[in-house]
């Protein structure tokens, strides 16, 4: 009767939300139109927690960890101009962290052993002593937080899957509910303007060439692609795992089909679209015995690609060139910034060429033609792509680690483990679908917009270091319920 309760007390508090999202939408325009459109977006946004809060076996830390990493993405859209705020969330990150990662000495054991670990902090530390060595010691100092806050995070991954009553936890369904959660509020921060053709944006030079694609609304805003990216490995870890109840499952579809279509980003089209084939070949190959091969559970990514493509009006944007002055360049942009990558590292001497670019604490870009004007102020810009990313944090050897983490992420996705079971499938299909995203996205290599990299090492870990229980199986510890 309580649990009865609690969903007939959530059902008429999202509609309360929805009524005030349309409300002040009314107020803002005077539009009975624009009020409807608001009213139905809060309804969705509300409907996607309610999917995240209903999900079984969320753990607290889990569900800290991906908020946490969340949070700190999009503030890094959100709050640009100041800085403050984010550094406020990652130290808090290092305090929660720490703790959980407790003990730390035993965690730190494991750590190469996990792709994932080579592929997101190696590049800090390589940066670390590059910026040392060319006395560049306000940036040495940023890294040596940045390297902590990452590290720590896994090491409290690797404890809480290792550590007396933790141990077995999978902490990747409340990483991916943390996810759910942030798109719920970007859907209802930009309710105003969701349904729109011209959406709310920040105030950002890249921002104001794209706003045909969906960003959030005022106080609350994140780059499409990335949004785009938080969806789709929302989608797979969830819209993978058969121990989810189908509408669970059909909702994260039909969610994934609605995001991407809005965000409009071919990196996260392709992200899913590499799910989907993915998904299919496992189901094919046999080996796993936690995959749904009913045909409804194969055939559903592909309608949610086949929508985006039509419906979505995926056909107008998959190839559209974003920017004017960059004609028949569908990287927007990115291949410049890759030519400036290559010219940077041989004019460095041998400090930045051996350990990284060492002008700033990212390591980010500046080009002449940026979109802004001749004399400057130069934007800061990201490699958007894993590989020259890791080159361009952390030199010959943190592209050395890149290649290294990949190849122990891919091997831990499709081998057998030692007990003769194999990895979680969503696991597998979340590994090799991302592969394809490291030309054209940093999502691999982690950072402050790390959610995708975290959850991959959340699966990474219960498949590496929990040899005891078979992956497709349930953990020794019965999950918890659901929160609502």
């Amino acid at each position: 009767m309580n649990f009865s309760k609690g969903r007939a007390a959530f059902a008429v508090a999202a509609v309360v939300i929805a009524l005030l999202a349309g409300i002040l939408e009314y107020t803002r325009t005077n539009s009975p139109g624009q009020s409807a459109g608001a009213f139905a977006a809060g309804l969705i946004a509300m409907a996607v927690v309610g999917i995240a809060l209903t999900l079984p076996g969320i753990t607290l830390p889990g569900l800290v960890l991906g908020g946490l990493f969340v949070l700190a993405g999009i503030l890094t859209w959100t709050a640009t101009k100041r800085p403050g705020i984010i550094w406020a969330v990652l130290v808090i990150e290092v305090v929660v962290f720490a703790v959980w990662a407790w003990p730390w000495l035993r965690s730190l054991r494991s750590l190469p052993r996990l792709g994932t670990a080579w592929l997101g902090l190696a590049y800090w530390f390589f940066g670390i002593l590059g910026a040392i060595f060319i006395a560049q010691w306000k940036v040495a100092g940023q890294r040596v937080a940045y390297a902590g806050v990452f590290t720590v995070a896994v090491l409290a991954i690797i404890a809480l899957h290792t550590t007396g009553r933790r141990r077995g936890r999978d902490l990747s369904i409340g990483m991916a509910a943390a996810v759910l959660l942030g798109i719920a509020a970007l859907l209802l921060a930009g309710s105003g303007s969701l349904f729109d053709s011209v959406h709310a944006i920040p105030d950002n030079a890249s921002a104001r060439m794209m706003t045909d694609r969906f960003w959030g609304g005022p106080g609350l805003y994140y780059h499409p692609n990335s949004l785009a990216g938080f969806m789709a490995v929302a989608a797979i870890r969830i819209g993978f795992d058969r121990a989810l109840l189908w509408w669970q499952r059909l909702g994260v579809a039909a969610l994934a089909a609605f995001v991407l279509s809005i965000c409009q980003s071919r990196t996260g089209f392709v992200f899913a679209a590499a799910a989907a084939v993915v998904y299919l070949g496992v189901a094919l190959w046999k080996r796993h015995g936690d995959v749904d091969r009913r045909w409804p559970a194969l055939a559903t990514p592909f309608v949610v690609i086949a929508l985006v493509l039509t419906v979505g009006g995926g056909y107008q944007w998959v190839l559209k060139d974003r920017f004017a002055d960059n004609p028949g360049d569908v990287t927007s942009g990115r291949t410049d910034t890759w030519r400036k990558v290559w010219v940077d590292w041989k004019h460095a001497g041998w400090a930045e060429k051996t350990f990284g670019d060492a002008k700033s604490s990212r390591a980010v870009v500046h080009r002449v033609d940026d979109g802004n004007p001749i004399e400057g102020p130069r934007r800061d810009l990201n490699t958007d792509n894993a590989a020259v990313g890791a080159f361009r944090r952390g030199g010959v050897l943190g592209a050395l680690a890149f290649l290294l983490g990949l190849a122990l992420l891919l091997w831990h996705a499709i081998r057998r483990r030692v007990n003769g079971a194999m990895p979680a499938a969503w696991f597998t299909v979340g590994a090799l679908a991302v592969v394809p995203t490291i030309a054209t996205e940093d999502w691999l290599i982690g950072g402050t917009n790390g959610a995708i990299w975290l959850i991959l090492t959340a699966g990474e870990a219960l498949t590496l270091l929990q040899r005891d229980e078979p992956a497709e199986t349930a953990p020794a510890n019965d999950p918890e319920p659901a929160v609502l």
